[in-house]
């Protein structure tokens, strides 16, 4: 039995009950495989069923005001796959008359999907034989056929998608993706993979060389730089100021006025700093609260921040708008800002 009728049969026992397996629909298949994306199943789940309701067609998603698109991705972050799905859905509805594209080179062309989303949405939505290349399938291959190679390098990245696509079942592209990638998600897992119960121990190079832990190699550490953030809760009879960003990770989202610093600064060396003298200026102020520090951890910073309550008798700025503050929730927020709004409930 050859490794894809292998896959094949433990899938066939061990594959989860998802609903974008029970469609060949190429909108709810990119759907998923875009909130997927950096995203475990079971916290994507309740997403995509959020999108299809509030999106049933390309259109309905291409038409909707960003506001409410990013309101229903408050909480998955990398705010830019949301971005970039309602562009892409807008190109759909212009270049493609509303019809999702139905060959790998076109679909290739909407922002945001590349080499493995491609790859999924041709061989699921159309039997196109195209492999597909993800952690899963990177963590197994490296570990079945004991490839040493970083995976991050391009000689590692030409080397997997070489293999995986040689071992492609070409007559049923869609199953045999399905199949290696669940296998990786719940057989071969990162940490303490059943080997004990695996159906490929006895061919796996990693396990019959003691080398499961060390595969597969990775060559780059990612560089995680510290952000000093306080944020300025500015109030005056129950409005506050909130802006919108116009770039960066948070994109299209909502959040407080904020000064940024090199180095965590006491509070005292904050209100004597330059930044804060140049924000506020003459106003007349009253510092009610400082949060303790909130620690928000992203893939390539970490984020010490603090949320400054401050009552003014004015609002001076041009750059931000007021809002209500019982109409905060209402705004597309990161995740950090929606914690801290959270805890203000809770008080």
């Amino acid at each position: 039995m050859d490794f894809s009728d292998i896959l094949s049969q433990w899938y066939a026992i061990n594959k989860r009950d998802l609903p974008w397996r029970s469609t060949v629909n190429p909108y709810y298949i990119w759907l998923s495989e875009i909130i997927l994306q950096q995203t475990r199943v079971n916290q994507g789940l309740p997403y995509y069923l959020k999108f299809i309701d509030a999106f049933p067609a390309v259109a309905d998603l291409a038409n909707a005001d960003e506001d409410l698109v990013l309101k229903l991705w408050q909480g998955l972050g990398y705010y830019s796959r949301a971005r970039n799905l309602q562009f892409s859905a807008k190109l759909i509805l212009s270049e493609f008359g509303g019809n999702f594209p139905d060959n790998h080179a076109d679909i290739l062309k909407l922002k945001g999907v590349g080499s493995y989303t491609a790859a999924a949405i041709s061989s699921f939505s159309f039997g196109l034989p195209f492999a597909v290349l993800d952690g899963n399938v990177i963590r197994v291959l490296s570990r079945v056929f004991g490839i040493q190679t970083p995976f991050d390098t391009t000689a590692g990245k030409k080397q997997f998608q070489k293999l995986a696509q040689e071992l492609l079942d070409k007559k049923n592209p869609a199953e045999y993706n399905q199949a290696i990638m669940e296998f990786g998600a719940l057989q071969c897992v990162p940490k303490s993979p059943k080997c004990n119960d695996c159906p490929i121990v006895n061919d796996c190079i990693a396990f019959n060389t003691n080398t499961v832990s060390l595969l597969p190699v990775k060559s780059k550490k990612l560089k995680v730089k510290n952000r000093f953030l306080h944020f300025l809760v500015v109030n005056k009879n129950n409005e506050v100021l909130i802006g919108k960003r116009n770039s960066g990770i948070w994109q299209g989202l909502y959040e407080f006025p904020f000064l940024e610093f090199d180095e965590n600064l006491n509070e005292k060396s904050v209100l004597k700093s330059p930044l804060w003298i140049n924000f506020f200026k003459d106003s007349v102020k009253q510092i009610s609260s400082i949060s303790e520090e909130y620690i928000h951890k992203l893939s390539h910073q970490k984020i010490h921040a603090k949320f400054w309550e401050i009552d003014v008798n004015s609002f001076r700025s041009s750059d931000f708008k007021i809002v209500k503050c019982n109409e905060l929730q209402k705004y597309p927020v990161s995740s950090l800002i929606e914690k801290y709004l959270n805890s203000r409930i809770n008080d």
